[in-house]
């Protein structure tokens, strides 16, 4: 909106009007006049052009709300409103007060930098430009960086640089000429002359000998002697001893440039070459002993594929004869050398050769793996160089391999037996889903092995792995090349079977491998005896997944192995519930002892020569918070079975321990060994641990041993002097149960028989238990042993146990096994462990 938009009463002003509006519209800004009121008066072309305001919007009265709305319309400020922004337009009006004093800002609309200057004008109101400086500003900050650069540039040189004027003042200089003058660096040298810079030189202690004025007359004859684009160059010794070559260079402009170059090293060329010489030729010596030394073949050839040098590894690794390792043979003889030896890979000599042309020209790093045909692996790393030549290295990597190979084997593969793992076996099982997803028949057998943990004991680790090497042999044997044998873990073994005509052919694999296992094995010299229970699970009857169907073998093993043992157990839907309920029952004593649940109850015995309390029997119980108390017949058998029974047998041991640490020093506690903690090897331990943690003396502590423990257990003389030596009592539990017990009463002395209840029972209905236990107590007298009768019941019992001359009692006429809280109690009540006759005794 211009002035030539507005109505005109005065046709006579009409062409001034014009040429003023021609005026405004050729001005390279935008121009906008501004009323007290915030209205419009004109505006040029080029305001409109700037904010991209349509013409026939803007009018002359227009107010600054109006104008904000059209700015923001035409989306110069996007995001903004014109609530936001017509306080600031205002604004910056409103600051524009002083006509002398114009307010200057900058805005971005559109990527762009508009300049814009307010500025009050005492008639016309606000005068408002706006120009585009956005070239303007990008000129400046280019100028700036160019600026920048170039201090930095001449404040890098390694030489002082100067720049002088016809009238011999300093234009320009660089860091390193005021250090080199020592010059005050902090003070302004730029228009300083000649003569105040070598004042201000020899100040500091340069121009050893000369005065700034016998120096600078020097200079001026020098400078007046050259012409034309002529120079001088000339030495000066400077305070600190060393050498500068200043060189004055006159340009075609009359204007000088003086370099300072310090030369103190260049005084000694001669000697630091001849040095230098030196030192290359030992580095040389040592590139050449380092580079023969590498482990890798090295080679360099220039981009004509020549050689530049290769080491000894290189040339032995291809047997290259020496005429064709020297400098300037070409690669194809060499690689030719190697063809008519038969060293190329296995796709042939001509993709050989073709290959390594093709690698040489390769302007990228790249590595390539060759299988020569001799069976060797060789690793190529090539690396080109900028003049187009190459630097390789060849390293010979099949035993790395071979290694490598092996490693990825051991991954996947036992150990021991070279079987699959449990890993592969798995992923063995999620490829069968597909092939059962086909209609294909396949039966998953999970073999568990009887008796090992027994043969590990006995026999020791180095046997037990030796049984595992022969089970894994024998099943690789038995099955079809298709099958899948793996070792699961421990004594644990898996087989995929099938192809199968039929979900039942499974069985027969079965009942070879049972009998296959029962055969006795010779393994130095000793014959070993294990069986094996199996659990089959035949796909697609039994499950389709990998999961369903190892859950359903599990559940057959088990039963197998509940079955007895040496069989095998084809899976059905039945098994599911009542292996549920033992798994559920094995869970649950597996977390017991974490949980608390476990409790070391106590029964006292009586001595039956002093009326004494001589020891309490440490008895197990399981408070199961549904079942309710679980006696020790339920627990130990699955304890055994889980290999649980050690940490439950070591924590009753030092519980029990540790509760006797409170009683009399007179009164013994007695502790039950399983049979299969009495085979674990590190049973001394555990018992020295229990007594050093509880304090007890060791002749307090009573282990029964039961018959079942010693039976088929070639290390029970070892364990029972082990045992010995710590200075416990040892009893032998439940005398007349077994079949093999008087040998070792021949062979080692125990402190204690005990008589089992089984026998006690009946002594008063039966003669034939009379005379056994008769026949035991008279066996331990004269052994020198003391006895126990479990399982005294009646005063008739006990009267028969005194008179036979049986030591010690124990039953619940006496007492019942009583809690750990309760001892103390009873202790008091009966004399605390003193020679008294209790009370509930006092009928016999």
């Amino acid at each position: 909106m211009t002035f030539s938009s507005r109505a005109s009463t005065h046709p006579e002003k009409d062409d001034a009007i014009e040429y003023l509006d021609a005026a405004l519209s050729s001005l390279p800004c935008g121009f906008s006049v501004w009323d007290d009121d915030f209205r419009l008066i004109l505006a040029n072309q080029r305001y409109l052009d700037i904010y991209r305001l349509p013409a026939d919007k803007v009018h002359c009265g227009m107010p600054l709300e109006d104008m904000v709305g059209l700015i923001v319309a035409s989306g110069n400020h996007p995001g903004a409103s014109v609530a936001d922004l017509l306080p600031a337009y205002r604004e910056r009006l409103l600051q524009a007060r002083d006509p002398a004093k114009p307010r200057v800002d900058e805005r971005s609309i559109r990527g762009r930098t508009i300049e814009t200057t307010h500025t009050r004008h005492p008639v016309l109101g606000w005068i408002v430009t706006h120009e585009d400086v956005t070239d303007r500003r990008q000129r400046e900050a280019a100028l700036r960086q160019r600026n920048l650069q170039l201090d930095a540039a001449l404040d890098s040189m390694l030489y002082g640089f100067s720049l002088w004027g016809k009238d011999l003042k300093l234009v320009l200089c660089n860091r390193r000429f005021v250090e080199l003058l020592g010059l005050d660096p902090t003070a302004d040298w730029i228009g300083a002359s000649l003569f105040e810079v070598l004042l201000g030189s020899t100040e500091a202690g340069n121009h050893q000998g000369r005065s700034a004025s016998e120096l600078h007359e020097l200079y001026l004859t020098r400078l007046a002697a050259v012409s034309g684009d002529g120079s001088f160059v000339t030495e000066e010794v400077l305070a600190n001893g060393r050498i500068v070559k200043v060189g004055f260079h006159q340009t075609s402009d009359l204007c000088w440039v003086a370099t300072y170059e310090d030369v103190t090293e260049q005084k000694d060329q001669v000697q630091a070459l001849q040095q230098r010489e030196r030192e290359l030729a030992q580095q040389n010596m040592r590139f050449e002993a380092a580079v023969n030394h590498m482990s890798q073949g090295l080679c360099m050839f220039d981009k004509d594929r020549r050689l530049i040098v290769c080491n000894k590894p290189y040339a032995e690794l291809y047997g290259t004869a020496p005429d064709l390792v020297r400098p300037g043979t070409r690669l194809e003889d060499i690689l030719q050398d190697r063809i008519d030896k038969g060293l190329h890979p296995k796709d042939g000599a001509e993709a050989y050769l073709e290959s390594r042309i093709k690698l040489a020209a390769r302007q990228t790093d790249a590595v390539d793996i060759v299988e020569m045909e001799d069976g060797r692996i060789i690793s190529i790393l090539h690396h080109p160089m900028a003049d187009g030549g190459w630097v390789s290295t060849h390293q010979d990597i099949t035993d790395e391999r071979r290694t490598e190979a092996r490693i990825r084997h051991l991954a996947r593969h036992d150990a021991l037996t070279d079987l699959p793992n449990r890993m592969a076996f798995n992923e063995c099982m999620a490829m069968a889903e597909n092939r059962i997803a086909r209609g294909e028949i396949v039966a998953l057998l999970f073999i568990d092995l009887d008796f090992y943990k027994t043969v590990n004991d006995i026999y020791g680790h180095a046997i037990g792995d030796a049984v595992l090497v022969r089970v894994a042999s024998r099943l690789r044997q038995s099955c079809r090349q298709d099958d899948v044998v793996a070792r699961l873990g421990g004594d644990e073994f898996a087989i995929l079977h099938g192809p199968l005509r039929t979900d039942k052919d499974a069985a027969g694999l079965a009942a070879r491998l049972v009998a296959l296992m029962a055969e006795p094995m010779l393994i130095d010299g000793h014959e070993v005896v294990i069986g094996a229970s199996i659990g089959i699970a035949t796909a697609p009857t039994d499950g389709q997944t990998a999961s369903t169907l190892m859950k359903n073998a599990d559940l057959a093993l088990y039963q197998a192995k509940e079955d007895g043992r040496g069989a095998y157990r084809v899976f059905e839907p039945s098994l599911g519930a009542a292996a549920q309920l033992r798994m559920a029952f094995e869970m649950d004593l597996r977390l017991a002892l974490t949980a608390g649940q476990l409790e070391v109850v106590f029964q006292p015995l009586l001595s039956l020569d002093d009326q004494r309390i001589c020891s309490l029997e440490a008895l197990l119980r399981w408070n199961h918070p549904t079942r309710g108390v679980v006696m020790p017949n339920d627990i130990l058998p699955v304890a055994e079975k889980t290999g649980l029974i050690v940490p439950i047998g070591q924590w009753v041991l030092n519980k029990a321990c540790s509760e006797a640490a409170k009683w009399a020093d007179t009164v013994r506690i007695a502790v039950n060994l399983s049979p299969a903690q009495f085979r674990f090897r590190d049973l001394p331990r555990q018992v020295a641990g229990a007594l050093a943690m509880s304090g007890i003396a060791p002749d307090r502590l009573e282990l029964e041993v039961s018959e079942a423990a010693l039976r088929d257990n070639p290390t029970a003389m070892e364990t029972l002097r082990q045992l010995r030596q710590l200075g416990v009592r040892l009893a032998l539990d439940d005398l007349g149960t077994g079949d093999s017990a008087l040998q070792f009463l021949r062979n080692f002395r125990f402190d204690k028989l005990k008589i089992d209840r089984s026998f006690v029972k009946d002594i008063l209905s039966r003669p034939d238990s009379m005379v056994i236990v008769s026949g035991f107590i008279e066996l331990a007298k004269s052994l020198e042993m003391e006895t126990t009768a479990a399982g005294i019941e009646s005063i008739d019992q006990l009267d028969l146990m005194r008179r036979k001359g049986c030591s010690e009692i124990q039953g619940f006429l006496f007492s019942p096994p009583l809690p750990a809280n309760a001892v103390a109690t009873f202790f008091a009540e009966t004399g605390s462990g003193e020679a008294r006759q209790p009370t509930r005794l006092n009928a016999s």
